[in-house]
């Protein structure tokens, strides 16, 4: 898998996202492309239903460089409008229906798009409220009722490339844990070379079927997932919503052979199960855990329940997203995120501890944060070079072990304390599902280490008990002053966990009396 030729692959690349269904209709035209859980699409018909969008995106004065908001979750008419806008130069921005009205509004002010589109299902009743909000009119199509908001007659086109390395396919808008959300251009060229690699790397073929319960509004779900998937002529089988029985039920009845999600989305399916005591008879062939942390506890008993390696990686919305991943005919018993993926450069500033900030440069970054030169100019250098704001540890082959975000590090009596090796501590206990360690002010500006911890339901969370786990684990300077239990700990749709909302809980007076 490491002799991947780079140099040939980029030279392979098509310059705009929709010859990949083209490809595919012209090859395996009666292939199935997609299941949205009630019909197979076949690539012949994904083709045919981009050729119908387009025509209808130009007659709504859809316009190359204009932006068009998608507001839904996962679906087909997803997949098609992501591939109608490239036809059409314009880019795509895609906004996860479960996003507040505040969050929906800021994206669509930011990106000034043209269109908004509202995909209203009976999964998601979010995206109806807003196309109610926006007083969108409804619109009957092939794939069901649309929602289309009024033009905006004062979206101003942007300038449109030939080359797919300049001409932006999807502007994606990050979670905004911290202030506003930011708005990442990216490429054809660098979504389509995240594809071509994530589907060589996981040695994805036609016969593949993959689970797409990842949200295509986001990057991850996006790119490896969606675009990866069909990349290699694959079926995806679509999800909107992530439910541990959803998922049990497509393992069983569906084939799947390829499962890739958050740690948090094995945590819920262990949960259901009441462990990995009883192993589950699938058809898998690889899984894979990316978008946050993998606990050690959680990696071996999914791979316990599984029957096989779970693999690990890291990425980021700048680099669309995938920085590095542990290799198929390499997995590994620890919980690095593998070595940097062909093509891609790493430099680790390393200090005395052997920790350092990452830096990236490669065909996967973005051509910069949208209207935000200066914000831009903060992260990449003259030299391509991004930094990505994550502390790292590199073994001496070359792999990566994420310990925590720069923003994130909490100095409590003149000592670092990165919040993920407490996190890690804290889920290897049987009484929690997953935790969130924050830093919370204190006096002679030191900081106090606070935990957010969500307990496993099917045991009896001790806190005093976990305080004394701690003790046996860690050094006093790292263990939490407070430990406050959450039914649910604050979450993105992706399944990320929102720290900016727990730190702002931590600061309040009365938290962890």
């Amino acid at each position: 898998m490491n002799t991947l030729n780079t140099a040939q692959l980029l030279a392979d690349l098509p310059s705009r996202l929709s010859a990949i269904p083209r490809r595919w209709a012209e090859r395996t035209p009666h292939a199935s492309a997609l299941h949205d859980g009630q019909r197979h699409w076949t690539y012949a018909e994904l083709a045919a239903a981009i050729d119908t969008a387009t025509a209808q995106l130009r007659a709504w004065q859809l316009r190359p460089g204009d932006r068009l908001a998608v507001i839904g979750e996962n679906c087909v008419a997803q997949v098609v409008l992501t591939f109608a806008a490239a036809e059409l130069d314009a880019w795509i921005v895609h906004l996860n229906g479960r996003l507040s009205p505040r969050e929906v509004d800021v994206v669509l002010e930011h990106s000034g798009a043209r269109r908004a589109i509202y995909l209203t299902m009976p999964a998601s009743p979010e995206t109806a409220e807003h196309a109610r909000r926006h007083a969108a009119q409804a619109i009957g199509t092939p794939f069901g009722t649309w929602m289309l908001g009024a033009l905006n007659a004062d979206c101003t086109p942007e300038p449109v490339h030939a080359s797919s390395h300049e001409q932006v396919a999807a502007l994606v808008y990050t979670t905004g844990t911290t202030g506003q959300p930011k708005g990442v251009m990216l490429t054809h060229r660098n979504l389509l070379f995240i594809a071509a690699v994530s589907s060589t790397l996981r040695g994805l073929t036609p016969q593949d079927r993959a689970y797409g319960v990842l949200p295509i509004t986001h990057v991850y779900g996006l790119t490896s997932v969606m675009l990866g998937t069909l990349y290699a002529g694959a079926c995806l089988y679509l999800c909107p919503r992530f439910t541990p029985d959803a998922l049990l039920k497509a393992l069983r009845d569906d084939g799947l052979t390829i499962v890739q999600g958050v740690p948090a989305m094995y945590a819920r399916l262990l949960e259901k199960l009441g462990g990995a005591g009883t192993p589950l008879p699938t058809r898998l062939r690889f899984a894979y855990a990316g978008g946050s942390p993998l606990p050690p506890s959680l990696k071996a008993q999914v791979e316990q329940l599984l029957g096989l390696p779970l693999h690990n990686g890291y990425g980021l919305t700048e680099t669309s997203p995938t920085v590095s991943q542990t290799r198929l005919d390499q997995p590994r018993s620890d919980t690095s995120v593998g070595h940097a993926i062909p093509g891609v450069e790493v430099r680790v500033a390393a200090g005395a501890d052997g920790i350092g900030e990452l830096w990236v440069r490669g065909p996967n970054l973005m051509r910069g944060y949208y209207r935000e030169p200066q914000l831009t100019a903060a992260v990449l250098d003259a030299e391509g070079w991004l930094n990505t704001g994550d502390m790292v540890r590199q073994d001496a082959d070359g792999a990566l072990h994420i310990v925590g975000r720069t923003k994130e590090l909490i100095i409590r009596s003149g000592f670092n304390v990165y919040p993920l090796e407490v996190e890690t501590v804290l889920n290897a206990h049987p009484a929690v599902t997953q935790s969130a360690v924050v830093g919370r002010a204190a006096a002679d500006g030191d900081e106090e280490v606070v935990a957010f911890v969500e307990p496993d339901p099917r045991r009896q969370l001790d806190v005093e008990e976990l305080q004394r786990y701690l003790a046996e684990r860690l050094a006093p300077y790292k263990r939490p002053s407070a430990i406050i239990a959450m039914a649910a700990l604050p979450a993105a749709a992706t399944g990320k966990i929102l720290k900016n909302q727990l730190r702002q809980m931590a600061s309040a007076p009365t938290c962890g009396d």
